[in-house]
C-alpha cells in the first residue's frame, strides 16, 4: 500500500511525502520545521528526495532534512542545486524501492525544471509547471516553451492521474479562469468548489488531469472556445498561450 502525504509549507507551498514499505519519497523541500514534523508524525524515515527545480523556496531546507536519503534532481538544472547524488535527463525512468518514476523535462517556469510521473501510484509531481487551473510563471523560458511542456504533460499523464503541484494558487488561477471564460459552465462550478474548500481552510491540491484538461485555460491554449474568448480566432495556440499568462500576471 502506498501513502500520500501533502505536506503544507511557507506560506502557500507543498512538499509531498510517499510511502511504502520501508520506501519513504519527498518531492521538494520548501521548509524543514514541516516536513519533519509530517516525518515525526508518521515515523517514516526519507530514503529519496526528488527536487523539482533550483528556485530556493524548494530546495532551501534539503540539507536539514535528507539525513541518509538520496538526492535526485533535473540534469539540466544539477550546476544550480545542491547536494544532487543523481540527475535525471528527460525520459529518463528509475526506481526508489518500489517506485518506478519517469522524469519529465518541462521548461518554462526555469530552464530545464523536472516533472515525475509515477504510473504505477497513477500521480504525478509537476513542481511549479503546471498548477490547478493554472501554470508557473515565466521567469526563464518564454511562452512557446511554456505552452510545449504543458502539451507534453497534457499527452503523457492519464486522465485519471492525480497531480500534486508546489503552490496553493488554486483560487486565484479558477478567479482568472472564470473572467476569461464566464459562460463555461465547468470553469464556473469549479470556482465555486475551490472557493468553498478554501474557507474551510482545506488544500485544492491534488487535481487530476483530467479536470485540469477540462478547467485549466493553460491546458486548452489550443482550444477555438479559449481563442474567441479572448479575440483570437484563428491565432496561434502559443500566441493565445502568450495572451492568457500574461493577464494571469496582471490579475
Amino acid at each position: 500500500m502506498t501513502d500520500v502525504r501533502l505536506v503544507p509549507c511557507l506560506s502557500d507551498n507543498y512538499a509531498v511525502l510517499v510511502h511504502s514499505g520501508d520506501e519513504t519519497l519527498l518531492v521538494d523541500a520548501p521548509d524543514a520545521a514541516s516536513i519533519k514534523a509530517a516525518l515525526a508524525e508518521t515515523g517514516w524515515t526519507l530514503t529519496t528526495i526528488l527536487i523539482t527545480h533550483h528556485h530556493a523556496d524548494h530546495v532551501q531546507a534539503l540539507e536539514d532534512v535528507r539525513g541518509n536519503a538520496r538526492v535526485i534532481g533535473p540534469a539540466g538544472e544539477a550546476s544550480r542545486i545542491a547536494g544532487l547524488d543523481q540527475t535525471v535527463s528527460d525520459g529518463e525512468t528509475f526506481r526508489a524501492g518500489p517506485f518506478e518514476i519517469t522524469a519529465v523535462e518541462t521548461p518554462g517556469h526555469t530552464a530545464a525544471p523536472a516533472s515525475y510521473v509515477m504510473d504505477g501510484q497513477g500521480i504525478a509531481f509537476t513542481g511549479d509547471t503546471l498548477f490547478a487551473m493554472g501554470c508557473g510563471r515565466l521567469f526563464e523560458r518564454d511562452a512557446a516553451t511554456m505552452w510545449a511542456s504543458l502539451r507534453k504533460l497534457r499527452d503523457l499523464v492519464g486522465d485519471e492521474t492525480r497531480i500534486y503541484c508546489g503552490h496553493e494558487y488554486t483560487q486565484k488561477n479558477a478567479q482568472y479562469a472564470h473572467s476569461v471564460l464566464p459562460d463555461d459552465v465547468a470553469i464556473a462550478e469549479r470556482l465555486k468548489t475551490v472557493e468553498a474548500a478554501r474557507d474551510r481552510g482545506e488544500p485544492t491540491v491534488p487535481t487530476v488531469m483530467g479536470i485540469e484538461k477540462a478547467t485549466n485555460p493553460f491546458m486548452r491554449a489550443d482550444d477555438p472556445e479559449v481563442a474567441r474568448a479572448l479575440g483570437m480566432v484563428g491565432a496561434d495556440s502559443a500566441e493565445v498561450f502568450a495572451r492568457l499568462r500574461k493577464g494571469r500576471d496582471t490579475f
